[in-house]
């Protein structure tokens, strides 16, 4: 989304120019979340939107091309297909507002064409969004309901394409088979039927999650799953056991139906393995021995030393683990007990932190996100405190002493003359 430079309609409306520019995310989320929403926000704001949507999404960003000018006056919102070369051209002019959605290479070509204009900028970039398992205190049934709640969480959000899917699973040892068992099972019953599962958007990113599962030191953690169909762009939920975790599949975001579980590894992670999602730095982070990931407790420093994800998801009971979650990680969200749900509050903002993105938007944040606060303040001619003023002898001075100190009652004996 763009906010671009002041004008007037016809009418002598005065908008803000905001741009909605969405690269790389899938289908229905595209439609709804993250091409309508904001633009509803943006619009409320009073603001003129040039909204971009993603040329790898060809059906939704043709129907919104095809549609909105049919209920919005094309003064105030202006839908522009194209490719790279589009968002390009469309970032050389000055604007008031970016919003980008994709991924953080992009973002930071985005980011510096808006700095020639020093146009600010939020981002939504995604990444790994871990989910922390707590099977410690689970009974039956706060098994089978927190697998069902993963599964929702991975599969359900357009076969994994969501920004706020989850990534990757992180669970003691002891409790990954059955865990595995679960899902394995709430899997099949779930999807009986490959119709019931959503499609890779396009050619290219089947091909780049095929490649994830094809990886020779990867092939081998594969429990269930990991079938595909070129033709009609259809990959199996696949769930995986520590995979490497120097492998792409835990260094990129996934952003498919793959589902790799991590219990204890016995490799190290330095920061600089981390190339798609770390930040551009030379140094490298002390590395994290996963052999220390004996408790559940450990797989704080685990989240801790990956980029900090859109969100994070812990199931739980334990009071003092939900705790350290919230306090000792940094992330868009934390959601306990359940994924992706969150999205759907209007009243908690959304939006990531470093690597994940900044700028949040949802209900109210979105209409604050593209509107400026401005100071207004407005004076009558009544009173007027002449201490302000020079000469400042010592009789004002002291006044305004007693302002800054806050001693009001000292400061009208001296005003009155009562008090030397």
């Amino acid at each position: 989304m763009i906010v671009y430079p002041t004008c007037k309609d016809q009418a002598g409306a005065q908008f803000r120019n905001v741009r909605l520019y969405n690269r790389t995310r899938a289908r229905s989320c595209a439609l709804a979340g993250l091409s309508l929403e904001p633009l509803i926000g943006a619009l409320a704001a009073g603001n003129a939107v040039a909204l971009k949507p993603s040329e790898l999404s060809p059906c939704t960003a043709r129907f919104l091309a095809d549609n909105i000018g049919g209920y919005i006056d094309a003064s105030a919102v202006k839908v522009v297909n194209g490719g790279p070369e589009v968002g390009g051209q469309l970032m050389e002019h000055r604007w008031d507002k970016v919003l980008f959605t994709g991924s953080p290479r992009i973002a930071r070509s985005v980011m510096a064409a808006a700095a020639r204009h020093l146009t600010p900028v939020a981002l939504e970039l995604g990444g790994k969004c871990p989910c922390i398992f707590d099977a410690a205190a689970a009974g039956a049934r706060d098994l089978q309901v927190s697998a069902n709640r993963i599964i929702a969480g991975k599969w359900s959000s357009c076969a994994g394409q969501a920004c706020i899917a989850i990534d990757y699973v992180l669970v003691e040892e002891r409790f990954a088979p059955v865990l595995v068992k679960v899902l394995k099972s709430t899997l099949k019953r779930f999807f009986q039927d490959a119709d019931h599962m959503a499609r890779i958007v396009n050619e290219r990113h089947f091909q780049r999650l095929s490649g994830l599962l094809k990886d020779r030191a990867v092939a081998p953690s594969i429990l269930h799953g990991g079938s595909v169909d070129a033709k009609n762009l259809y990959i199996e939920p696949t769930i995986l056991l520590n995979p490497p975790l120097d492998s792409a599949i835990m260094t990129e975001e996934i952003f498919g139906p793959l589902l790799p579980i991590i219990t204890v590894h016995s490799r190290t992670l330095p920061h600089a393995q981390l190339p798609s999602l770390a930040p551009a730095k030379t140094e490298t982070l002390p590395a994290l021995d996963y052999r220390q990931v004996k408790k559940i407790e450990d797989s704080i420093a685990f989240v801790k030393a990956m980029p900090k994800p859109l969100a994070i998801y812990a199931f739980t009971r334990d009071a003092a683990l939900r705790r350290r979650v919230v306090e000792e990680t940094s992330s868009g969200s934390v959601t306990f007990n359940d994924a992706v749900v969150q999205y759907a509050i209007d009243g908690l903002p959304f939006g990531g932190v470093g690597q994940s993105g900044f700028g949040q938007y949802h209900g109210r944040h979105s209409f604050e996100m593209f509107s400026h606060k401005k100071a207004v303040m407005k004076r009558g001619y009544l009173l007027e405190l002449t201490l302000r003023y020079p000469p400042w002898d010592d009789s004002k001075v002291t006044l305004m002493r007693y302002l800054y100190r806050f001693n009001y009652f000292a400061f009208v004996l001296a005003f009155l003359g009562l008090r030397r």
